[in-house]
């Protein structure tokens, strides 16, 4: 009898504590709703979930979650909110915002940066220079590594970017034969893969020639998890864990590798073995003089290289190659200004670059259209007014450049593939493209990212001709960043009027 009087006590206090933790939650909710519900935006769907539902579902069906922006920014203006779970999510879409936010380094990336940092409990990017939310620890690193990336440094990774994007002229040459169907951005993939192993950290992967090998697999996967990640329930769902398990395995690998790396380089120095000129030794020498980075920091930013590297870059170029192949007209100028300044020589030189001034204004309109980071996030330390609207203390303000690029009253027919628009005398919009972020903490690889899309179109455009294979959608797909849905499937022939050298 005392027993079950005692487990009746158990079940009023379990039921009483689950209502006072349904208060709490619904009244902390509520404090966050008021705190920010002077700010215009569209109608929250749940009081609990707010804008999550839409989002997810959005994400879960390959749909870009930034589109409806469009109509709620014409509706509600440049600065809204939107409610998650138990967040707020203020979206500045202004160049004051876009200025006041990213130019200084008082504001610091907000806790989205979390979810890179470690990815379902396993650590990820970690405190890498794209995650590091500690300005002092990221302006350490960043001071370090800045020689890595200086122009002299640049120039000497000219070898590698012909070496490896000759192997992938080769590759194509294999398939050029106009009708064999050819997946532009798997091999742009395999090939920024290679450049970025062998010019970061001296590593061959022949990723171009070898179809099976495991690295490109292994950061798709891990793109996929950077996808999942966002869906705060995810970690709970059974039907995901066998997903969640894979993801994990796949950045051990990573982490496993860098470390594996890192390790045999630091004994090759001590050893003083002839050690490759490339970044990590770099980054190793260049931290004697100021206490170098820890074991953790080069592996977070070996995972970071890899990613960001690899990824951003096979993501432009495959989109510069899809609307190429939709404009026939920007294909042949951009094919002429190579025929003129490359010819037919097999090597491009640093010099070459500079004069390819058309191919520049593509690639940039590509990031235009398709930045494959759209944006960045950081917390607002203080009160600010942005646009006449009050944005309090502590918030977690977005910034979108694939929002604004495609605003009308930013650029003309936006949506419209125009290369003219980055033509040097064209007018400039300020703080309103930013697809490498902008101010402190503008992506380090930026030069190095555009000098490697540049040697590898040239050589596409002075070896072939190519068009898109009919049927594709052309959409674009979020996987942590934004790349084509369809892959860029073409057909490819040599030119037979500029044959180059081999």
């Amino acid at each position: 009898m005392g027993f079950l009087v005692f487990l009746t006590w158990v079940v009023y206090l379990l039921i009483l504590l689950g209502i006072v933790g349904f208060l709490l939650c619904t009244g902390y909710i509520y404090y966050t709703h008021v705190k920010y519900d002077h700010i215009p935006g569209p109608p929250r769907e749940s009081f609990f979930l707010g804008h999550s539902p839409s989002m997810m579902k959005m994400m879960n069906n390959n749909l870009i979650i930034y589109d409806p922006f469009f109509e709620w920014i014409e509706k509600y203006g440049p600065v809204i909110r939107l409610n998650g779970v138990h967040k707020v999510m203020i979206f500045v879409i202004s160049p004051e915002g876009v200025k006041e936010f990213l130019m200084s380094p008082k504001y610091t990336k907000d806790d989205f940066y979390d979810r890179l940092h470690s990815m379902f409990g396993a650590r990820f990017m970690g405190n890498g220079l794209l995650t590091d939310r500690n300005y002092e620890h990221w302006h350490k690193q960043r001071r370090i590594m800045d020689p890595a990336f200086s122009k002299i440094s640049l120039i000497g990774s000219m070898g590698t970017f012909n070496e490896k994007a000759e192997e992938l002229m080769n590759k194509l040459s294999e398939k050029a034969n106009w009708k064999s169907n050819v997946g532009m951005h798997d091999m742009m993939s395999r090939l920024t893969l290679d450049v970025i192993a062998k010019v970061a950290f001296g590593m061959e992967l022949f990723a171009v020639r070898d179809d099976q090998t495991l690295f490109p697999r292994t950061i798709s996967k891990v793109m996929k998890g950077m996808v999942q990640a966002r869906d705060p329930l995810s970690d709970f769902d059974p039907f995901k864990q066998s997903f969640i398990k894979d993801v994990k395995n796949n950045i051990e690998l990573l982490r496993k590798t860098g470390k594996e790396c890192v390790e045999r380089r630091i004994e090759a120095i001590k050893d003083g073995e002839e050690t490759p000129k490339d970044i990590l030794t770099q980054i190793l020498k260049g931290g004697e003089s100021e206490d170098g980075c820890t074991m953790e920091d080069l592996i977070d930013n070996f995972v970071t290289f890899f990613i960001a590297g690899q990824e951003t870059t096979a993501n432009q170029l495959s989109f510069a190659v899809m609307e190429l192949g939709r404009h026939p007209e920007v294909l042949a100028r951009a094919q002429a200004e190579v025929d003129e300044v490359i010819g037919s020589k097999r090597d491009i030189e640093y010099e070459d670059l500079g004069k390819l001034q058309y191919l520049s204004m593509v690639l940039k309109e590509t990031l235009r259209l398709y930045p494959t980071a759209p944006g960045t996030s950081r917390t607002s330390i203080e009160e600010k007014v942005i646009e006449g609207v009050r944005i309090p203390p502590g918030s977690h303000v977005m910034l979108n450049t694939y929002i604004m690029c495609r605003m009308e009253k930013y650029f003309p027919d936006p949506l419209v593939f125009n290369p003219e628009r980055f033509h040097p005398d064209a007018p400039k919009q300020t703080n309103v493209y930013f697809p490498f972020s902008l101010g402190p903490r503008t992506c380090i690889g930026q030069v190095f990212s555009q000098m490697e899309a540049k040697v590898v179109m040239a050589k596409l455009l002075q070896r072939f001709e190519f068009e898109l294979v009919e049927g594709q959608s052309f959409r674009i797909v979020d996987t942590g960043t934004l790349r084509p849905l369809d892959g860029v499937i073409c057909r490819l022939r040599p030119r037979a009027e500029n044959k180059a050298q081999k």
